[in-house]
């Protein structure tokens, strides 16, 4: 295809790292991780880009391709759901080198929380299986990384964060785009539309061409007839500063419902920074008072299935909170991801363990789960912590796995399955002492059984 025809996206994509607009900090990160790899000692085997659509994530990756020399290997969501298709194009490339002799890779799996967490898990455990084994970066892609699906992901790589561009470099960008292509540009028109773009740079530019392209030029009036400003959704980090800085109710209303997380985790990361934000004390109770009313009716919803009670939960979590700030100056504070959401993710297998448990004694006591939550394994933690002999036993009485044991003993835990051991250990030895005297006492009686057989036989024969 002609360059003349090329979408404007594609002809003015970077070539190099420095092309890419702004993300100044993303790009010292990324620079330093991968000279790391290629000089074979990174920190972390696969690196993940986030931030909003259109800030520059594959661009980076793409350029950083063509700078370098890489060989880059691309994977959209679309391709990695099933294991086989990893295993058949990603993981054969991650283990090999390039057919172009000793040329390296550059491994790019985007928009990798398109992912889901149950239908697609084998393309996450495969993904896992890539980077362990991989011998080339591997870098991924999200808009939101924060989904507790990607827990796994985000642990294994190192996490490069995106910013949302601002409309100054936006409009930057249109204008460079516009003299290159010797188009008649309006610089009012360029900065509405980077406006309506809200960030998303990639976007700017479509709409840009199809303007440039069908009319010729771009003027304030065309950009305003054709141009609609899109619904975009916002990360949590956004989110929040959208909420805190908005004077309308409208304002803090809109910044709760447009963004990529649900409102019950909403919920949970205002509750996190509300006093990162408020100073003053009587700003902080009335936004508690507001974010706990939101609570009350989102409790109500769950009782009753009346949905309509939703907007309420929009209003006090939105504005309720946003309008509370009366003495408290904005001012700019790193937010902190939700502590609850973290404890929760920690103790995820612990909880299993422990529901697990309870469905099996539940099954065995002919009691109810809940009732085995609260009522008996309270009582069970108690004998397991102060007699693990006893313990040992009853472990065995219900069949109890080694998780169960550990669950219950906690810092005992290792004294129980000892005595759990001998437990078994002796009762093998005493079937086996048991299986032996029954053995002995049944030889006994067949001999005496024989010499009397015998005997009677002898008799038979004699001649009188």
């Amino acid at each position: 295809m002609p360059t003349k025809e090329l979408p404007w996206v594609i002809k003015y994509r970077p070539k190099k790292i420095a092309d890419v607009a702004n993300q100044d900090k993303a790009k010292k990160e990324f620079i330093e991780w991968l000279t790391a790899w290629l000089h074979g000692k990174p920190s972390k085997k696969a690196a993940l880009l986030y931030g909003p659509p259109g800030c520059g994530k594959t661009s980076m990756v793409e350029a950083a391709a063509h700078e370098y020399g890489l060989e880059l290997i691309e994977m959209n969501a679309s391709d990695f759901r099933r294991r086989e298709d990893i295993e058949r194009v990603a993981k054969l490339a991650a283990t090999q080198m390039s057919l172009f002799g000793s040329r390296r890779k550059i491994i790019l799996l985007d928009e990798v929380d398109g992912i889901s967490g149950t239908a697609d898990r084998g393309g996450l455990n495969a993904i896992l299986e890539l980077i362990e084994i991989t011998i080339h970066p591997v870098v991924m892609t999200a808009n939101d990384p924060w989904d507790t699906k990607l827990k796994p992901l985000r642990d294994a790589s190192k996490l490069i964060a995106f910013n949302r561009l601002t409309e100054t470099v936006v409009a930057r960008v249109l204008s460079y785009i516009c003299k290159s292509e010797k188009i008649e540009c309006d610089d009012k028109a360029l900065r509405y539309l980077a406006k309506l773009s809200d960030g998303d740079l990639r976007s700017a530019i479509n709409d840009l061409e199809a303007i440039a392209r069908g009319y010729g030029k771009v003027t304030l009036d065309l950009v305003k007839a054709l141009v609609r400003r899109r619904d975009r959704e916002y990360s949590p980090f956004e989110a929040l500063r959208n909420l805190f800085m908005s004077k309308y109710a409208w304002q803090a209303k809109l910044a709760v419902t447009q963004t990529n997380i649900d409102y019950e985790t909403m919920m949970q990361w205002i509750n996190e920074n509300l006093p990162n934000q408020y100073s003053d004390p009587e700003d902080l109770w009335r936004g508690y008072e507001a974010l706990s009313r939101a609570s009350v009716y989102l409790g109500r919803i769950k009782r009753t299935g009346n949905w309509d009670l939703l907007s309420y939960v929009f209003d006090m979590m939105g504005a309720g909170v946003a309008l509370a700030r009366m003495k408290s100056k904005y001012r700019w504070v790193k937010y902190s991801f939700p502590q609850r959401i973290l404890l929760m993710s920690k103790t995820k297998q612990v909880r299993e363990v422990r529901d697990a448990l309870a469905r099996h004694l539940a099954a065995k006591l002919h009691v109810s789960s809940r009732i085995v939550k609260s009522d008996y394994i309270p009582m069970l933690q108690i004998i397991f912590v102060n007699n693990p002999k006893y313990a040992a036993r009853i472990a065995i009485g219900y069949n109890l796995t080694e998780n169960m044991v550990k669950y219950l003993a906690g810092p005992r835990s290792n004294e129980v399955l000892r005595y759990i051991r001998e437990l078994k250990e002796r009762g093998v030895l005493e079937e086996e002492k048991k299986e032996g005297e029954h053995v002995k006492r049944t030889r006994r009686t067949s001999r005496r059984s024989g010499r009397r057989s015998s005997g009677k036989g002898t008799q038979t024969q004699l001649p009188f």
